[in-house]
């Protein structure tokens, strides 16, 4: 299935079910939202989720553009990336966790046609004040789906306080044997979907109550879900990253694991300057700087002449389309060539004094500040250097 396929059969099937689709949220957040960006489909429905009616009802679903900086150092493996697409559905206060899990095993079954074998799910066992979450645990049994119980891995929430709750998350076998062990002792279940019971608030003081609704928060990742319905093994497989893998390739022929990374960041860069981002020194445009930096990095260990200026059109294009950006925002390729221009200058100006610190022995916590705060040199590109220099 296409990833167009993909979410339609997603949407639609919740549709079918009284849900009415929530439109998408930009990846920057508004200016009193205290995070960077839109982390998950649930991050702009926090105040539904906390009772104020939704204006659209209490059953939602949607497609959201999210990125997390929490994955950064593990995008470069088969499944972890830094921009997504994630498919969720809501039920604010409405409906039962249980009902959400047969819905859920009933997509993926029918409309996706994934077999019951190659399903294992993990339900939160209880931790501390809270009790396990026996209604998930009893309705997978009733499904004939496989349980693992866990701790903390199976607690939801968004940050250090608001909603949160128990999760049971979805895993499918992606092997090429039978499956065999479970989601925590064999990496080749892989997690799909998520559906969270928010029950509960937790305050600055990290005491727990209970939310005023009792809701279900579900989160399948789109990339995810195509590599496990093309039987891929990897998410750079899939149909958003095919141009950007090709271009890359052709152009450099990187490791696998660099090719990763710098299609991961090129990709992610276009949302999210198409999102209005742009390169600095604080908040969103650091995160955007430090990836673009972080790839160019990587393309030029092997060979300082690779330029961006040699990528076509075309990848970026298809990123926007499917993302569904326009260019409001200007045209992403023209800022990934300035920030390029300037981080070619500040590698000029960074090399001697990098080594001239570095004659003076292993650089301290105190060197690493001063070379931030008084050339621009921030710890990783630092780092970059000694190593490039040893």
């Amino acid at each position: 299935m296409t990833p167009e396929q993909i979410t339609g059969t997603f949407v639609d099937f919740y549709r079918e079910r009284g849900h009415l689709l929530l439109p998408e949220s930009s990846l920057v957040r508004p200016p009193d939202d205290p995070v960077l960006f839109t982390t998950s489909g649930m991050h702009p429905l926090t105040p539904y989720l906390e009772g104020r009616p939704h204006p659209l009802g209490r059953r939602l679903v949607n497609v959201q553009r999210c990125l997390r900086t929490t994955d950064l150092d593990e995008v470069g493996d088969s499944t972890h990336l830094t921009v997504f697409q994630m498919l969720g559905s809501w039920s604010l206060g409405d409906y039962d966790g249980p009902r959400s899990l047969r819905w859920g095993y009933e997509l993926l079954r029918d409309g996706f046609g994934v077999e019951r074998d190659r399903l294992h799910a993990t339900v939160f066992g209880g931790d501390g004040p809270v009790g396990p979450d026996t209604g998930s645990l009893e309705t997978w049994g009733e499904l004939g789906v496989p349980v693992e119980l866990t701790g903390h891995e199976n607690w939801w929430s968004n940050g250090p306080t608001g909603p949160c709750g128990p999760d049971s998350e979805i895993f499918v076998w992606t092997g090429d044997t039978p499956p065999t062990g479970t989601p925590t002792t064999d990496r080749r279940w892989m997690e799909v979907w998520n559906h969270v019971q928010m029950r509960y608030h937790r305050d600055g003081d990290g005491r727990l109550g209970p939310l005023r609704q009792h809701n279900v928060d579900t989160g399948m990742g789109l990339e995810r879900m195509e590599m496990v319905l093309r039987g891929g093994r990897s998410v750079f497989e899939g149909e958003s990253f095919r141009p950007w893998v090709r271009t890359v390739t052709t152009l450099w022929q990187p490791d696998e694991e660099t090719l990763r990374r710098v299609c991961d960041h090129l990709r992610s860069s276009v949302v999210m300057i198409s999102d209005g981002v742009r390169p600095s020194t604080t908040g969103r445009g650091y995160v955007l700087r430090r990836l673009i930096r972080r790839m160019l990095t990587q393309l030029w260990r092997d060979d300082p002449s690779r330029t961006l200026s040699d990528l076509p059109g075309e990848p970026f294009r298809h990123t926007l389309d499917g993302f569904r950006l326009g260019t409001g925002f200007g045209d992403p390729r023209d800022v990934l060539l300035d920030e390029e221009r300037r981080f070619r200058g500040l590698l000029r100006r960074g090399r001697p004094v990098v080594s001239r610190y570095r004659s003076r022995g292993p650089l301290t916590d105190e060197d690493y500040r001063y070379l931030h705060d008084t050339h621009g040199l921030p710890r990783d590109l630092v780092d970059g250097l000694l190593t490039e220099a040893a």
